[in-house]
């Protein structure tokens, strides 16, 4: 089964910040949108939701 990746609303567009998610129930897996073939990361569904709860918390922001 092929994933369906997605673009991060929170990249630019054409800047160094692209990421691509794609989620299903038991995992998510992230890649860099300009490097597609360069490999992807891959999270736990536990492991994800806990990223994405701390990074809504602020944890992550710069300044």
């Amino acid at each position: 089964m092929q994933r369906e990746w997605r673009k991060s609303s929170r990249s630019s567009a054409g800047g160094p910040e692209c990421v691509e998610i794609a989620l299903d129930p038991t995992c998510a897996g992230v890649r860099d949108s300009k490097n597609r073939t360069g490999g992807e990361l891959g999270f736990g569904s536990a492991q994800w939701s806990r990223f994405v709860s701390t990074a809504k918390d602020g944890a992550f922001d710069l300044g």
